[in-house]
């Protein structure tokens, strides 16, 4: 049975830089295995699935690793289907990172653009991809998959972020792999791994055009859909932990 830590884990609501998106504060370090990433006390405010203990991205020959490790059973809790998509729920594991929008096909300097893997059973919004071979490319969206997204501040959330709504008829650039939904979110096939501690996503550095650096940070969180209002269409309705404590983006890059 999937247990629901986004009807037992509530935050108040945040602004976006420079104030607290957890209701309680973990101390983050440098850890000793990853002397760039960001690690951070074990807290008792969030399920052990979602309370994240160290978050890093490093350079692996072409590629880019982000790896975020939990307290336990990474990926092990999926969120309970409502069956519609007005309401419908999405967790996620999210890398926020300071690249600029533009680095995967959106317009430049549009939000935070995040990597993020995200499970939600009432929607598939992976349409090229059939993740779990079954033949049927729209029945995927339980199983947890990668985006790009990029967030920005609302008011209207409570969790204080929401995906980037695209205005109704505004055309922007977007990645040729965008599901064609009114938000700045991208579906690439890009594969993730999980096991009993951490979740993992590797990436080509070109996908994002090799950067040098960039700074980074590790949040888990629960997002809700809402298609009546639409104001907007994908909110951060709960953070259950911040790497950081402070969503500051303190992780470097480590090579």
């Amino acid at each position: 049975m999937h247990r629901s830590p986004m009807r037992n884990h509530r935050t108040p609501r945040p602004l976006l830089l420079g104030v607290l998106l957890v209701a309680a504060v973990v101390l983050a370090a440098c850890g000793e295995d990853s002397p760039s990433g960001i690690s951070a006390e074990r807290t008792d405010t969030a399920p052990a699935a979602f309370d994240v203990v160290q978050t890093v991205v490093e350079v692996d020959d072409d590629d880019l690793v982000f790896r975020t490790r939990v307290g336990a059973d990474a990926g092990s809790d999926t969120p309970e289907p409502v069956g519609v998509l007005d309401g419908a729920p999405v967790w996620s594991y999210v890398w926020p990172t300071s690249l600029d929008s533009s680095s995967v096909g959106f317009e430049p300097g549009q939000g935070i653009l995040a990597l993020a893997a995200t499970s939600h059973p009432d929607f598939d919004d992976t349409p090229l991809y059939d993740e779990n071979g079954d033949g049927d490319v729209a029945n995927d969206g339980a199983d947890w998959h990668t985006h790009w997204v990029v967030l920005t501040e609302s008011a209207e959330c409570d969790g204080g972020l929401a995906v980037h709504d695209i205005p109704d008829g505004e055309t922007p650039a977007l990645p040729p792999t965008w599901p064609e939904l009114p938000i700045l979110i991208d579906s690439p096939d890009i594969p993730l791994t999980l096991d009993a501690e951490a979740i993992e996503i590797r990436i080509p550095a070109t996908a994002v055009g090799t950067p040098e650096d960039f700074s980074f940070d590790g949040v888990t969180s629960g997002l809700r859909v809402s298609t009546d209002t639409h104001d907007p269409l994908l909110c951060v309705e709960v953070v259950f932990d911040v790497a950081s404590g402070d969503l500051s983006l303190p992780g470097e890059l480590d090579r």
